[in-house]
């Protein structure tokens, strides 16, 4: 049935007139607001994902924060870079049950079947969660100045930072496509996602400075992507006082971009070889 419905579909949609890259935006977009749509008929699910991160910037700054002292830069300022990464990271992992339940319950196998690009499954998927990160990072810019977070640098220093952050998520997006096409079902995709997240997000700078870690684990954070963007997010939002050393923040923006091009190179080229395997 795999084969004669990927046939049916290759057929019908050679068979469609027009511009191919054109259709399969317009399928891409399509998809996307199928998965938008899908949100918003679950407000519970967007309410308890919103809530976590919300319950994070409440833990460090009122439990830990007083425990920890940054020269120059009020810890507040410091650790909300970490949360907003920290956010989109764990936000991501909505692509890996959202594919997973698709695939689980036969809805791939019927998109398969109709006349629309292969690409617009995953793209869709993945630029529907970037929509949803969008009003997350707002949202929690909004939390972040209600403890007391302010921007340091201007206005479009920060809109940058946004961009850098939102371009993170939709690469991490890839990567937790790819294990939402390799789990047996959306339980499995979840419990696949934390041992990818966890040593990325807290073995970083994102919440503490990365040189009061041991040695083996300092060079770990040092050269990981969750740092990378962090370091390039704070320098971006927060005025970096001269007594701490670090580089231009135009070198640990281009180190962020570097990093976020090389996992979309990877990653979708992997996600997608996986999904015509599956699908």
């Amino acid at each position: 049935m795999t084969t004669a419905t990927a046939t049916v579909g290759a057929k019908t949609t050679a068979a469609r007139p027009g511009n191919r890259v054109s259709f399969a935006l317009l399928d891409a977009l399509t998809i996307t607001w199928r998965n938008l749509i899908a949100i918003t008929r679950i407000p519970e699910a967007l309410f308890f994902s919103t809530l976590q991160p919300v319950m994070f910037v409440l833990l460090f700054r009122y439990v830990f924060g007083g425990a920890i002292r940054i020269p120059g830069v009020p810890y507040v300022n410091f650790m909300m870079a970490g949360i907003f990464v920290q956010t989109m990271a764990f936000g991501s992992m909505g692509t890996a049950i959202g594919l997973s339940e698709d695939l689980s319950k036969g809805l791939i196998e019927r998109f398969r079947s109709l006349p629309m690009a292969r690409s617009a499954v995953l793209a869709g998927r993945t630029t529907a969660d970037l929509v949803r990160n969008v009003f997350v990072l707002l949202l929690m810019t909004g939390v972040g100045y209600a403890v007391g977070f302010r921007i340091g640098n201007g206005l479009p220093e920060f809109l940058l930072a946004g961009l850098v952050l939102l371009l993170f998520s939709y690469a991490l997006a890839w990567v937790f496509a790819l294990v939402g096409l390799s789990a047996p079902n959306p339980e499995t995709a979840q419990v696949m996602a934390f041992p990818i997240l966890f040593p990325l997000t807290f073995a970083s700078g994102a919440f503490v400075p990365v040189a009061t870690m041991p040695g083996p684990l300092r060079a770990f954070a040092r050269n990981q992507p969750v740092t990378a963007v962090v370091d390039a997010a704070r320098a971006l939002m927060v005025k970096v006082p001269a007594s701490i050393p670090h580089p231009s923040t135009t070198t640990l923006t281009l180190k962020a971009l570097a990093w976020i091009g090389g996992i979309l190179v990877v990653f979708v080229f992997l996600a997608v070889r996986k999904y015509r395997k599956v699908a």
